[in-house]
């Protein structure tokens, strides 16, 4: 049952959606498992550059169905533009969307910003798209799923109570301003209308294709640290980012997997707010950040990331919670000319040395790295295709990693194109 797992291992943007771009010739289904739009995935090859928010990184290639899965919130409008992209750029995979996926509703949204808000200086660095009151909504029984798009007349029963208790708390407790009821509902018709093609039942499309012994890459959003309960909680995303997420974000069951791949930026970066223990001094991390072809800011938000070195301690918490057999390392050509590189092995915390991850963020937030510092290379990997061509000093760090963290490393991105990498072994067999 040949379903390969590809996901963050760090705290997010390691370049996931070009590596599955470039797998996803020997797949026939792609399929996205958790979060909504507030994750990007940025992909480059012959039909140009996309930045995708929900449409699977699959959608590139003709023989791919993509799936957006029943665990992930999705945004009406943004899906709706991205399909609207799609269609216009002549990309020719398939696209379909869970009847069970969950609705970002616009008072999402406003709730959203008026949460963050009114948490001031201690605001959890959110991208503002409703996801996590979303995702409370569907704990909490009361939200709105893909399907239920198709039938405005029983919709129309349900919605009214439910608007009327968000616009109670959106002016009671926040003092904003309530959102129009009316409105939304003509606002719903309109999405089942247009989504009508492409709902479906994502678990009979994945389960299928298992089924029948062809191959399905199961595609992770945002990075394995910001899983609600595997992350640097609280500051984390609002679903299962991590291997777990999938099953229950896809309905698929745990002897599908055939490999689960981690992929691991060459250093380290963080968006928002939370404990990061090898961000770098600013003149650094701006070195790094502007370095390449393709700059470290956010695809969704613009944001500049924060910078660090690798952190391996945090790396192998990754590598154990998730079960991963193999990684793929990106961006290694942004290190290209460092006269000497920085790897964390481990920690110092309240004055005594540690491998343990801390999941607490307290505790994380006082942990200093220990550096193992190894040489750098000269020579550029940039674009570089055939193992011959890794410079020395890059194939010892890569090594290295892979001794610290257990696994091998299958595959190297040495730019941000499709062919722009380097195939060590198969990831997908």
């Amino acid at each position: 049952m040949p379903a390969y797992a590809v996901l963050g291992a760090h705290w997010g943007d390691e370049g996931k959606g070009k590596v599955i771009d470039y797998l996803a010739e020997n797949a026939t289904v792609v399929a996205r498992y958790s979060g909504g739009n507030n994750a990007g995935h940025t992909v480059m090859n012959d039909y140009g550059t996309f930045s995708f928010h929900l449409v699977p990184s699959g959608v590139c290639w003709p023989h791919t169905q993509n799936v957006i899965g029943n665990g992930v919130v999705v945004d009406p409008d943004v899906l709706l533009d991205e399909i609207k992209m799609v269609r216009n750029a002549g990309l020719p995979g398939n696209v379909f969307v869970s009847d069970r996926a969950h609705v970002i509703m616009p008072y999402h949204v406003v709730l959203d910003r008026l949460e963050e808000e009114r948490r001031g200086k201690d605001a959890i660095g959110t991208t503002g798209r409703g996801v996590g009151p979303a995702y409370v909504d569907k704990v909490g029984r009361q939200g709105i799923r893909i399907g239920e798009l198709l039938d405005p007349e029983d919709l129309s029963l349900r919605l009214p109570d439910i608007i009327r208790f968000k616009n109670e708390t959106i002016t009671k407790l926040y003092g904003g301003e309530p959102v129009d009821a009316d409105a939304i509902f003509e606002q719903t018709k309109r999405w089942g209308a247009e989504l009508k093609p492409y709902i479906a039942r994502s678990e009979d499309i994945v389960g299928s294709a298992i089924d029948g012994g062809e191959n399905v890459i199961l595609e992770g959003a945002q990075g394995a640290l910001l899983d609600l309960d595997h992350g640097t909680y609280p500051f984390v995303t609002s679903s299962n980012s991590t291997v777990g997420g999938m099953l229950t974000g896809l309905g698929i069951g745990p002897r599908a997997f055939a490999g689960v791949t981690g992929v691991f930026k060459a250093y380290c970066t963080r968006v928002g707010a939370g404990p990061f223990p090898t961000e770098l001094n600013e003149k650094d991390a701006h070195t790094i950040r502007n370095a390449g072809p393709v700059g470290e800011f956010g695809a969704t938000t613009g944001r500049p990331r924060r910078i660090g070195w690798f952190d391996a301690v945090a790396g192998k918490y990754s590598v154990r919670v998730n079960g991963m057999d193999s990684m793929v390392v990106t961006r290694l050509d942004v290190l290209d000319g460092w006269e000497s590189i920085k790897i964390c092995v481990a920690y110092e915390l309240n004055g005594v040395r540690t491998d343990r991850f801390p999941i607490e963020s307290v505790l994380l937030g006082r942990c200093k790295p220990i550096y193992e510092e190894i040489p750098g290379w000269d020579g550029s990997t940039a674009g570089i295709t055939r193992p011959e061509q890794l410079p020395v000093g890059a194939k010892r760090y890569i090594n290295r990693l892979e001794e610290l963290l257990g696994i091998q490393a299958n595959m190297i991105s040495t730019g941000p194109r499709r062919n722009e990498s380097l195939e060590l072994r198969p990831s997908i067999k």
